[in-house]
């Protein structure tokens, strides 16, 4: 099927990369089905398109290619709606807010979005910890412990 896209303008997606998100995205509880796009072949960002709503695309990544220690434990609630069977099966990004470069872009550990990559369905969820925030900086080469990051 072809979906208009914020980034990558018209392009060919097959039915069996969509993901569907229950409620919605916080913010766009409409919003259901999506598609990861890859910003490019080298690059850790990619896309969450969403299907329906070409001007809907979240800048996403791996939250671990720029936070190695990043972990959490979903919540049993997540886990269940997500009908998680095995860990082996998630598959975690975080939403990007762009700045005018790297070094002023932020990602967003404190909610991240849940992929259960068997079964394609998905949630962003919101962790109730200190620990992580919605704007750690992207790139901080000068990471101290005890800095936020």
């Amino acid at each position: 099927m072809k979906i208009n896209t914020r980034y990558h303008e018209e392009i060919e997606v097959n039915e069996e990369e969509k993901i569907f998100f229950s409620s919605g995205i916080p913010g766009f509880p409409n919003e259901k089905e999506f598609v990861i796009l890859p910003l490019g072949s080298d690059s850790p960002l990619s896309i969450l398109q969403s299907v329906n709503n070409e001007e809907l695309g979240f800048v996403v990544a791996e939250p671990f290619s720029f936070y190695k220690e990043y972990e959490f434990v979903l919540e049993k609630s997540v886990e269940n709606q997500l009908n998680i069977q095995d860990e082996k099966d998630i598959q975690v990004y975080s939403i990007i807010t762009l700045g005018e470069s790297l070094s002023t872009s932020t990602i967003n550990l404190q909610a991240p979005v849940i992929i259960n990559r068997k079964i394609k369905k998905a949630k962003q969820a919101i962790l109730n910890t200190e620990t992580y925030h919605t704007k750690h900086l992207l790139v901080n080469n000068n990471k101290q412990k005890g800095q936020e990051g």
